[in-house]
C-alpha cells in the first residue's frame, strides 16, 4: 500500500481564538506560539498559581522568558473555567499522561479534561489531543467522552491527534520549525487540524488518521529508548571487561554511515522517554502481542540507576570508604542539561538508593532550588559543597558547570556523563 504522507507548507490557516487545556511544558510554549502569530489564546489550567502568573505576564517555564510572555501582540489569557473555552474555534488538550505505580497508562487527567470540555463543546469546534498516549485513545476514548447530548465526532465537531514534539531547553528547533504531524478522525477533521497548525508551523504533515499520529510519536521516543538501553547495557558489559565504554562509543562514531551515536548515562528521564515504551506495550498486550524488545529496553533503562549506585559503592570501596556515613554530592538532578525538569529523573532514584544505604547525600543544581520529593534543598554554594563532599557524582551535564573546576575542587569524582574526558589531570575521576 502506498504511503499517504505529504507535506503542507502553503495552507490557508485559521485565525479564530484557540483554547489550550494544560499550561505546562507543552501547553505554554504552544500558547505563546499562537499568541506570536496573532491568535487570541485562552489557556486553562487547574493550578491557580499558574493561572495567576500567566495573567501577570510571568512565566514559570524556562524556555519561555517572562519578557516574551508579557510582550505578545495578543496576550494569553489564563483561566480555570471551562466555560471560557466555548467561544474558541479550536481546543488543544495538553494534559499529563503519566504512568501508574504499576507502570500502566494513567489517563485520568485526559478523562477529566474531556468530561469538562464536553459540557461546553460547540458545533463546528475542533478538538486536538497533543498528550502522548497509545494508539486508539483519540478514536476509542476521547471521542466517546466528547460525544454527549447526541453529538458525533467528525460530524458535529472535529477531532484529531497531533503529537507534541517539544524538547525542553532546545533552541535549534522550535514549535515553528519542527514539522507538525496531524491525524484526524475524518479527512475533514485532518484538514481543519492542518489549517489550525499552519498559522504556527512551517510544515504540517497530514496522516491517514489519529492512530498513525499516536504511534508515530511513540516510535520517535521508543527509538531513543531502545538505543539508550543498548548503550547502557554496553556500559555494563564494558565495566566487566575493563574496557572504556567512552572510547568504544567515540571509535564507533567515526563511521560516517550506518551508525548513530548514543551515549551511556544514569538512565532516562523526562515526560516521554521513560513512559512511552510502557504505553505501547500496554496497547500491544490488548491484542495478544508482547513487544519483548521494547519492554526489555524499558527494563534496562529503569535499572540503570541501580547499576550506577553499585558503581559508586565500588568507587568508594576502592578508596577505603563505606557508603554509610560518606558525604556524597550529586551534581545535577534534572533529567537533562540546561533545564529544571525533574520528572522521572534518574537522579531522584540514585539519591533514594544512596540514602537507603546510609550515605549523607546533598545536591547542587543551578536549575532546581529544592527537591521536596526527597527532602533536600539545593546547596547554595558549589565551592563549599565540593569541598565538603567526599565524592562528587556528575549526574546531569548542565552547561553552567565548569568541569575542570569541579574536578580540581573534588576529592573524588564519579562521572556518569563522560564530560571529564578532556581534562588533563583526571587522576581523581572514575567514569561510567
Amino acid at each position: 500500500m502506498g504511503s499517504r504522507l505529504h507535506f503542507v507548507t502553503d495552507q490557508t490557516s485559521s485565525t479564530g481564538p484557540v483554547g489550550i487545556i494544560g499550561l505546562g511544558y507543552v501547553g505554554l510554549p504552544l500558547a505563546v506560539a499562537f499568541g506570536e502569530a496573532g491568535r487570541p489564546v485562552v489557556g486553562l489550567d487547574s493550578d491557580a498559581a499558574k493561572v495567576a502568573a500567566i495573567n501577570r505576564g510571568e512565566s514559570y517555564i524556562e524556555d519561555i522568558p517572562s519578557e516574551v510572555l508579557g510582550s505578545l501582540p495578543v496576550p494569553v489569557r489564563a483561566t480555570a473555567d471551562y466555560a471560557e473555552l466555548a467561544p474558541c474555534e479550536a481546543v488543544i488538550i495538553c494534559v499529563p499522561t503519566p504512568l501508574t505505580g504499576s507502570r500502566e497508562p494513567d489517563l485520568s487527567y485526559l478523562e477529566a479534561a474531556a468530561e469538562n470540555l464536553a459540557g461546553v463543546l460547540r458545533p463546528g469546534q475542533i478538538v486536538v489531543l497533543e498528550s502522548t498516549t497509545y494508539p486508539g485513545t483519540t478514536r476509542d476514548l476521547l471521542a466517546g467522552l466528547l460525544e454527549t447530548d447526541g453529538r458525533q465526532a467528525g460530524i458535529d465537531f472535529h477531532l484529531a491527534f497531533s503529537p507534541e514534539r517539544i524538547d525542553p531547553g532546545r533552541t535549534d528547533f522550535t514549535v515553528r520549525t519542527t514539522p507538525k504531524l496531524v491525524g484526524g478522525l475524518t479527512p475533514e477533521c485532518t484538514e481543519r487540524a492542518v489549517s489550525l497548525y499552519s498559522s504556527i508551523c512551517d510544515q504540517v504533515i497530514p496522516l491517514s488518521g489519529p492512530e498513525a499520529a499516536e504511534l508515530s510519536k511513540l516510535l520517535e521516543n521508543i527509538f531513543r529508548s531502545v538505543n539508550i538501553a543498548l548503550v547502557n547495557e554496553l556500559a555494563q558489559l564494558c565495566d566487566r571487561l575493563g574496557v572504556d565504554v567512552w572510547e568504544v562509543v567515540d571509535a564507533a562514531s567515526t563511521k560516517p554511515f550506518g551508525f548513530m551515536r548514543f551515549e551511556p548515562g544514569p538512565g532516562m528521564g523526562g515526560h516521554c522517554l521513560p513512559v512511552d515504551p510502557f504505553y505501547l506495550a500496554f496497547k500491544a498486550r490488548e491484542h495478544d502481542f508482547y513487544p519483548e524488545f521494547i519492554e526489555l529496553a524499558g527494563k534496562i533503562n529503569q535499572s540503570q540507576p541501580l547499576f550506577c549506585v553499585n558503581r559508586i559503592e565500588h568507587v568508594l570501596n576502592e578508596n577505603g570508604k563505606p557508603v554509610k556515613g560518606t558525604r556524597i554530592l550529586i551534581l545535577g538532578v534534572s533529567y537533562k542539561g540546561g533545564v529544571g525538569d525533574t520528572r522521572e529523573s534518574p537522579a531522584l532514584k540514585i539519591i533514594r538508593l544512596l540514602a537507603g544505604l546510609g550515605a549523607e547525600v546533598s545536591y547542587h543544581d543551578p536549575h532546581v532550588p529544592s527537591l521536596g520529593e526527597v527532602g533536600l534543598e539545593n546547596s547554595p554554594d558549589l565551592a563549599e559543597a565540593l569541598a565538603d563532599a567526599e565524592l562528587s557524582v556528575i549526574v546531569t551535564a548542565h552547561p553552567e558547570f565548569d568541569w575542570e573546576e569541579i574536578v580540581s575542587a573534588s576529592s573524588l569524582v564519579f562521572d556518569l556523563r563522560g564530560v571529564t574526558r578532556l581534562i588533563a589531570d583526571d587522576s581523581n575521576v572514575t567514569r561510567l
